[in-house]
């Protein structure tokens, strides 16, 4: 699994893109981690995993989050963060079975005037 340069594509900090590649059908998962964009020092932050879809419970994302935090502890990052949708429940149990909670910090997106509702998730580091 390959690391990439940082992603700049979204404004976000310096850090890191993993990629999943299946030597038969190409690239079938994508992970950006980095600092957190907010003000918590030694805090990492989860920017976005993606599963192609036709993989999605298959181990895939699995790894690549695994290989997140082994590369967070790398990075000295005591603590991950991430923003996952309200009305996800899927992805919620995903990051929820992997060590996650939300914590209570609540966002909203606003899509085309319609406000998006995001939970916030942490994980301790060496848990």
């Amino acid at each position: 699994m390959p690391t990439s340069p940082p992603s700049r594509r979204y404004g976000w900090p310096a850090g890191a893109d993993l990629v999943a590649v299946d030597d038969r059908t190409g690239v079938v998962g994508w992970v950006s981690f980095g600092p957190y964009r907010g003000a918590e020092a030694d805090t990492g932050e989860l920017y976005a995993l993606y599963v192609h879809p036709r993989l999605i419970g298959t181990g895939v994302g699995r790894m690549l989050l695994t290989a997140v935090h082994t590369d967070a502890v790398t990075c000295d990052f005591r603590t991950l963060l991430l923003w996952v949708l309200r009305d996800n429940p899927r992805a919620r149990r995903f990051y929820e079975l992997a060590g996650y909670a939300p914590d209570g910090a609540v966002q909203y997106d606003d899509y085309d005037g319609i406000p998006v509702p995001e939970v916030r998730y942490r994980r301790r580091m060496g848990t």
